[in-house]
């Protein structure tokens, strides 16, 4: 059963440095954190090994989880979903636009304190953006999260605002196909 206060007592022993507690946690816990990872990392084995960083975080972290900042396993699934999101990072050295306030766009999308579903839905969209052409992908966060146009993007891109369109367009059809796939 993984209800909210059989989830605060686990990390309440763990944050008491209990490994049975980790154990417990861990069989509770660990297939829906590695479906929250594979949504990022799609290497099932890579993704088995940001599992056991996560659990080592956990482990380390556990103290620092309040049931007034949310529901346990939200946490656990924002734990889970930033380390994956870092192994990307590392992976594939993925940097999409930075913004003058050096906030990059993985990082805009993360809110911790959004519902389960939500961090769901966001890891799959960040999943799928990762997949696409850096350039691409680009104007794509520019123009939806940023409000920039097609003449702006060809501006910055030094393209011209066809090609900007047609960027666009493929983009967005590639991120269709692969969020319904994900779904």
């Amino acid at each position: 059963m993984r209800d909210d206060a059989t989830l605060e007592r686990l990390l309440d022993a763990v944050a008491a440095r209990d490994e049975a507690a980790l154990r417990d946690l861990y069989d509770l816990t660990a297939p829906k954190l590695l479906g929250v990872i594979l949504r990022i990392q799609r290497d099932r084995s890579a993704a088995e090994d940001i599992l056991q960083d996560v659990f080592l975080r956990i482990w380390q972290a556990a103290s620092s989880y309040a049931p007034e900042m949310g529901r346990p396993l939200s946490w656990l699934c924002t734990i889970a979903r930033n380390r994956a999101i870092d192994a990307v990072r590392r992976r594939t050295e993925i940097q999409g636009p930075v913004h003058e306030d050096e906030e990059d766009w993985l990082e805009r999308l993360a809110d911790p304190h959004d519902s389960e579903g939500a961090i769901l839905s966001r890891d799959a969209l960040m999943a799928c953006l990762a997949r696409l052409d850096p350039a691409h992908r680009d104007c794509v966060v520019l123009a939806y999260c940023e409000g920039f146009s097609r003449e702006d993007l060809a501006e910055r891109f030094a393209r011209p605002v066809n090609t900007i369109k047609t960027w666009l367009h493929r983009a967005l059809a590639n991120l269709k196909g692969c969020l319904e796939a994900l779904s």
